[in-house]
């Protein structure tokens, strides 16, 4: 410690959002270099070391192989598969000094289809999967979290290549298998659930999170089967349609003073009541209008019903249509649409075949024979009992209602929904062929005919685990580190004055390296206090903490447990043998 390139503060930094990120500045893991970018100190950097080589052990062991890409990629490759522009503004561009246009990469699907196609020709190459583990860069528009959430991160991607969908689906659960074995040594409690596959295209597609408080995922789980899913990928158990030829005629209303579902409600209840029930929010359809902004630029509004006891998810709805972004419709481009009324927006007027014009999607709840009561696009009126297929026709279907703890599980019949949240730790689908066709990767079969190579794709965010196991194992007091990839096994505290106890401390450092195990000696002399090495060796994590001071005089030394803080006092002599025995189980 006296010669460690570490500072560690009493302070957290001002623009920590989260513990991990607090802990990790503190403890002299990171410094912030920019907003989004970090500079990995020695401490950290052993961390993020020892989470690479798990991840290069079990991806060796499965058969892939291990390349490098450049960061900076050319404009070509992308501009054939548009992701040139369907990026936007996430991505950094630049340009060289002829001009030609680069981008940092934010991932290497494309180079990673050209080498294959530079390389292989025959289905006599296949399978293979290669991967390497690199610095990526997005352009984020607001980098928060510290390490969850950079301009600048560390990916181990990797990409499969098979001959048809068979060899796929072997190649993907062959990296599921793989990524079992990696988080379970990582050491933090995880779940794997299905997941939408967003901008990268493909399918069977599923996420390992970290479950965490801070993650910015929500996922869940069934109370009665095994279904686990991020709330992107939720696939909402759409009721059978109804025959309507009995339902009651559409009639429209006067609904004054109704600007809320619950006002709207309450008044329906008290002048027009049903006989079957009271009238409930559920029984609503809420048109919510937004504005898609397309990758090249383009705007276009769209129309989606819910049921009036729904939101609008934006994270569920932005997860349908990516790379599209979504934001709410304002009043400017709510002028550009006269024949739409506020606050009594009616099925009648979207739709593609409408005045209006305006793309209108609906809730999968809302299905053919269901009666709703709506608004009549007269002001201060609505609609009741209007009929789906009967009295409209909706563009089609969007999953973009929010998903509530207790709703109907979509997998089994007996269970409901939980909810939770988690960190995106790993993300694995099968691309199929997009990649390949639009980059003409394609082999020749054991037929002599030309076939396109079908394709998996598998990450793992590396620097994001660092943040994650952080996450999921500190305490009040610092990090807590687990053993697999603690910046070292031991943490020796020499607590008094030069002399015998540093002495002492030193040599069991040295006997404890002599037996093969990571050690960090706090030798620090002059003003540094014992309670100053206890604070920062609690800050630091380490999972063993040996302290040389008082007990030395009767030859014990203190052996405690950072994660349990479990004590026990050990003879010095034995100290280093027991303190292996213990690390190596």
């Amino acid at each position: 410690m006296s010669s460690l390139f570490v500072r560690t503060l009493r302070d957290d930094p001002n623009d920590a959002e989260v513990p991990s990120h607090r802990l990790l500045v503190r403890a002299g893991y990171i410094r912030r270099a920019a907003p989004g970018v970090y500079t990995w100190l020695p401490l950290g950097l052993r961390v993020l070391r020892k989470i690479e080589a798990i991840i290069r052990e079990e991806m060796d062991d499965m058969g892939a192989q291990e390349l490098s890409f450049p960061a900076i990629l050319p404009r070509e490759p992308y501009e054939a598969t548009g992701r040139w522009t369907d990026y936007g503004p996430n991505i950094f561009r630049l340009k060289d000094r002829k001009g030609a246009d680069y981008l940092l990469g934010p991932t290497h699907e494309e180079m990673f289809t050209l080498v294959v196609k530079d390389l292989y020709s025959s289905y006599k190459d296949l399978p293979l999967s290669i991967y390497q583990i690199q610095n990526k860069y997005r352009d984020e528009s607001r980098p928060r979290a510290g390490l969850l959430r950079g301009r600048e991160f560390v990916m181990k991607d990797s990409y499969s290549f098979d001959i048809d969908d068979a060899g796929l689906e072997k190649s993907y659960q062959l990296h599921r298998d793989a990524y079992i074995r990696i988080f379970d040594r990582l050491g933090f409690d995880y779940v794997i659930v299905k997941a939408t596959s967003g901008a990268m295209g493909g399918s069977a597609s599923e996420e390992f999170l970290a479950k965490a408080e801070v993650g910015e995922d929500t996922y869940v789980r069934c109370t009665h089967c095994d279904y686990a899913a991020n709330v992107e990928a939720v696939a909402v158990r759409a009721p059978e349609a109804i025959p309507y030829d009995k339902a009651p005629a559409a009639h429209a209303e006067e609904t004054p003073d109704t600007p809320t579902i619950d006002s709207l409600v309450a008044h329906l209840n008290a002048a027009f009541p049903r006989d079957d029930r009271p009238w409930a929010a559920g029984d609503t359809l809420k048109n919510v209008l937004v504005v898609l902004k397309h990758p090249d630029g383009t705007r276009e509004p769209l129309a989606i019903g819910v049921p009036g006891d729904r939101e609008v998810d934006q994270k569920r709805l932005e997860g349908q249509l990516e790379p599209i972004e979504v934001e709410a419709m304002d009043e400017a481009e709510m002028a550009k649409h006269p024949a739409l009324v506020k606050g009594y927006i009616g099925p009648e007027a979207l739709g593609e075949a409408s005045k209006s014009g305006i793309r209108f999607l609906v809730d999968p709840r809302v299905v053919e024979g269901t009666r709703w009561v709506t608004g009549a696009n007269v002001p201060g009126s609505h609609v009741i009992d209007m009929v789906v297929g009967r009295d409209f026709t909706p563009d089609g279907t969007i999953e973009a209602a929010d998903v509530r703890d207790g709703d109907a599980c979509p997998h089994c019949l007996e269970g409901t929904l939980e909810s939770a949240r988690g960190i995106e730790m790993g993300h694995i689908f099968q691309l199929g062929r997009s990649y390949a066709e639009a980059l003409g990767l394609k082999v020749l079969d054991e037929n002599g005919k030309l076939v396109t190579v079908t394709m998996g794709s598998y990450g793992i965010g590396p620097s994001r685990a660092v943040a994650a196991i952080a996450e999921g194992t500190l305490d009040e007091i610092g990090l807590c580190w687990p053993r697999n990839v603690a910046p070292a096994d031991v943490h020796v505290v020499a607590a008094g004055k030069e002399g015998e106890v540093h002495t002492a401390a030193a040599s069991l450092a040295t006997d404890l390296a002599a037996r093969g195990l990571d050690v960090l000696l706090d030798d620090r002399t002059g003003k540094i206090s014992p309670g100053v090495k206890f604070k920062d060796a609690e800050l630091i994590g380490v999972p063993t903490i040996i302290t040389v001071g008082r007990g030395l005089a009767d030859g014990t030394v203190e052996v405690r447990d950072r994660r349990t803080d479990e004590r026990v006092e050990v003879p010095v002599g034995t100290a280093a043998e027991h303190v292996a025995a213990l690390i190596r189980g």
